[in-house]
């Protein structure tokens, strides 16, 4: 036990571990940002189980259950990169949801009405990322591969979480995405680009949104970039009722992730209960 001492070097190794392991961009920054919360919470203590599970409490009275899950997951991940197996500790069980809150879920009308607000604000270019989004169901991450070239072929290849999968562009969105970059002299390469060319980040798009809330009258708890990802499928589904092919779609390795993409609200839950027309 002597020793476990966390420190910068043992954090600047663990995130070269992650990028040899070739990691998302995103994955190993959430990783490390989680780690040094937990650093900053041992504060050069030597580090035990009861440390762990102290800081297991800790999160339980400011997080909800997900959040804590995928930050002691993170924290495990640090304790068998460096061989402190005995240090991991469980995450918290988590009954399976079978609706979501209406607070949380963006409806399709709500959508219409934040792309409209988009277009009054003159802003075309946050109008188009709201519908590739949504009219593809790829990650905000994922963006880059939106090229003048997959647009035109109608299929973007996209590389994540170290997989590849071929996503469809269909012909109005073809149409749209190929005459927006035709207008602002894009010839080749990434569509969704700043004034310098680079690919415009996950930040901004997540600010330019937020301005969208007062005028589409859509709350800003709802207009987040996967909300978008979510939506998709959910009209997919509903559409095809085959979680499988929609869990290739979305790039998921495990059906048990699309389930909750496509978890009903309450209020929906509660019509089909009073459908079932069981009380006598």
């Amino acid at each position: 036990m002597k020793g476990r001492i966390l420190t910068q070097k043992i954090i600047y190794e663990f995130k070269e571990h992650l990028i040899s392991e070739e990691r998302s961009g995103a994955t190993v920054e959430k990783y490390i940002r989680d780690v040094k919360a937990f650093a900053v919470y041992v504060n050069g203590a030597e580090i035990t189980k009861e440390t762990v599970i102290n800081y297991k409490k800790q999160l339980q009275e400011s997080y909800a259950v997900r959040s804590i899950n995928s930050m002691l997951a993170s924290i495990n991940s640090l304790f068998a990169f460096l061989g402190w197996h005995d240090l991991k500790v469980k995450s918290i069980k988590l009954q399976q949801q079978i609706y979501c809150s209406e607070e949380k879920e963006l409806t399709k009308a709500e959508y219409t009405r934040l792309c409209r607000a988009a277009k009054h604000k003159h802003n075309e270019r946050l109008n188009l990322i709201l519908q590739t989004i949504c009219g593809t169901g790829i990650r905000v991450s994922e963006l880059q591969y939106i090229t003048v070239e997959s647009v035109k072929s109608g299929e973007a290849t996209v590389s994540c979480k170290a997989k590849t999968r071929s996503v469809f562009i269909v012909k109005e969105l073809q149409k749209k995405l190929l005459r927006y970059a035709q207008s602002h002299g894009i010839k080749t390469g990434c569509i969704f680009i700043t004034r310098t060319g680079k690919p415009i980040s996950r930040t901004n798009i997540w600010r330019e949104m937020k301005n969208l809330c007062l005028e589409a009258e859509v709350s800003p708890t709802k207009v987040f970039p996967h909300n978008l990802r979510h939506l998709f499928a959910r009209v997919f589904y509903g559409i095809e009722k085959d979680i499988a092919k929609l869990a290739d779609i979305l790039g998921h390795s495990s059906i048990n992730t699309t389930r909750i993409y496509i978890i009903s609200t309450g209020t929906e839950h509660r019509r089909r209960m009073e459908n079932m027309r069981l009380i006598i």
